[in-house]
C-alpha cells in the first residue's frame, strides 16, 4: 500500500512522491470509489495507469492497456480478486492509442459491457487497425521520402507498417459516443467530459468536481510532453496549434485545485502550472526551430533544434512526426516556406520578412 510522501518538483506537488511506483496489478485507493492500478508495458514507457471506478453493482474502467498476455493476466487477477466478482459494466477509453484501447474490445466482449469514447477516436482507431496486414501505401512512402528518409529507413517503415493493430483486440461493432462538456454519472457522482486535441484527434479527460479529480489520460502528463505528430494520413494538418489551444482552454475552464490522475507517471497537483509549462515548451521549440531555418533544411535535418539527444532508428518515426507538427505550425503562421526538389524531398526555410512569435 502506498503511503503519503508529498514531494514538490518544478512547481508540481506529488502526494505519493513523483516516483511513486505501485506494485503492478495491485489497486491503490486514490479517493472514495476511485482506484489506481499500474499495468506493465514492454517498452521505454514501461507502464500505464488504469483507473477503476466503483459504479453501483459493477465497475467502470478508464483505459485498458495493450492486448498482451501479461496485460490479460493482470486483468484476470483483478477479476478473481479485487473486483469481488462484480462485472465491468462500462469501459471508457480516453483515446485511441493501443496502450489505452488495446483490451477494450476484450473487456466489452467478456462482460457484455459498452465502450464509451469520442467519435473521432473510435473511428480513427478502427481505420488504423484496418491497416494491419496491408503493405505500406505509396502515399505514406512519399511522405517519409519527402522528410528525408533513406531507402533503408523506408524499408524499415515498410516492415513496421500496420503494427498499430497488433496490440489491439478487435473493437466492438458499436460504441457509446461521449462529447465535450457532456456529464456522466459514475458511482452516483457527476463527472464531466473535457476534450482536448493534438496528441490525438478528440481526447477525453474526465473531471469530477465532488472528488476534485481529473483523469487526464495523455492530455496532461507531469514529467513528459505527450507526442504531437503529423502522419501520412493527414500530412497538412496542424495538430500542434490544436494542442496549444487545447491546453489553454483546459486551463481556463478547470480549477487549479484538482488532483490530476495521468495515464503515465504519478498523480500530482498543479494543473495550471503544468498546462502553462506544456504551452511554453512548444512556444520555445517553435522559436528554436524558426531560428534554425536560416538555410534550407529537410525534416530529418531539423532534429537538433527540437531534441536534446541523438535520434536513433527506434525513435525516428516519432521524431519525424513531432518535427513535422512544428514545421506545419510555422508554415500556417507564414513564418516558414516549403519547397520540393526534383527527388520529391521537402526543404524548409524561414519566410522572408517573417519574425519569431512571442
Amino acid at each position: 500500500m502506498l503511503t503519503p510522501n508529498p514531494e514538490t518538483w518544478r512547481g508540481l506537488v506529488y502526494p505519493w512522491s513523483r516516483k511513486a511506483n505501485p506494485e503492478h496489478g495491485v489497486p491503490e485507493k486514490i479517493a472514495e470509489g476511485v482506484y489506481w492500478v499500474r499495468f506493465p508495458m514492454p517498452m521505454s514507457l514501461d507502464h500505464i495507469n488504469i483507473w477503476l471506478l466503483e459504479d453501483g453493482e459493477g465497475w467502470t474502467v478508464v483505459d485498458t492497456c495493450l492486448d498482451l498476455p501479461k496485460s490479460r493476466e493482470v486483468w484476470e487477477n483483478l477479476f478473481e480478486g479485487f473486483l469481488q466478482g462484480k462485472p465491468v459494466t462500462r469501459v471508457i477509453c480516453t483515446h485511441m492509442h493501443p496502450d489505452h484501447i488495446g483490451l477494450a474490445g476484450w473487456l466489452c466482449e467478456r462482460f457484455g459491457a459498452t465502450l464509451w469514447m469520442t467519435r473521432e477516436e473510435f473511428l480513427m482507431c478502427r481505420s488504423l487497425v484496418g491497416d494491419t496486414g496491408r503493405p505500406a501505401p505509396e502515399v505514406a512512402l512519399r511522405h517519409y521520402r519527402a522528410a528525408g528518409f533513406t531507402e533503408e529507413q523506408l524499408d524499415a517503415y515498410r516492415e513496421m507498417f500496420g503494427g498499430f493493430g497488433r496490440a489491439v483486440y478487435r473493437l466492438p461493432d458499436s460504441f457509446r459516443r461521449i462529447k465535450d462538456r457532456e456529464t456522466l454519472t459514475i458511482g452516483g457522482r457527476y463527472w464531466q467530459v473535457i476534450v482536448g486535441s493534438g496528441h490525438s484527434p478528440e481526447h477525453a479527460c474526465l473531471y469530477c468536481p465532488a472528488l476534485k479529480l481529473l483523469i487526464s489520460g495523455d492530455q496532461v502528463l507531469p514529467r513528459i510532453t505527450p507526442n504531437v505528430s503529423v502522419f501520412p494520413t493527414e500530412p497538412e494538418s496542424d495538430p500542434l496549434q490544436e494542442w496549444i489551444q487545447s491546453c489553454g482552454r483546459i486551463r481556463e475552464i478547470l480549477p487549479d485545485d484538482l488532483l490530476v490522475l495521468p495515464a503515465h507517471e504519478a498523480p500530482f497537483r498543479g494543473l495550471h502550472v503544468r498546462l502553462t509549462q506544456l504551452i511554453e515548451t512548444h512556444k520555445r521549440e517553435l522559436n528554436q526551430l524558426y531560428d534554425y531555418l536560416t538555410e534550407p533544411r529537410r525534416v530529418v535535418d531539423c532534429f537538433p533544434a527540437l531534441f536534446k539527444r541523438e535520434i536513433t532508428e527506434g525513435h525516428l518515426m516519432l521524431a519525424t512526426g513531432e518535427t513535422l507538427a512544428h514545421l506545419n505550425c510555422l508554415r500556417k503562421r507564414q513564418q516558414v516556406t516549403r519547397e520540393t526538389d526534383a527527388q520529391g524531398v521537402d526543404w524548409y526555410r524561414q519566410q522572408a520578412d517573417s519574425i519569431a512569435y512571442d
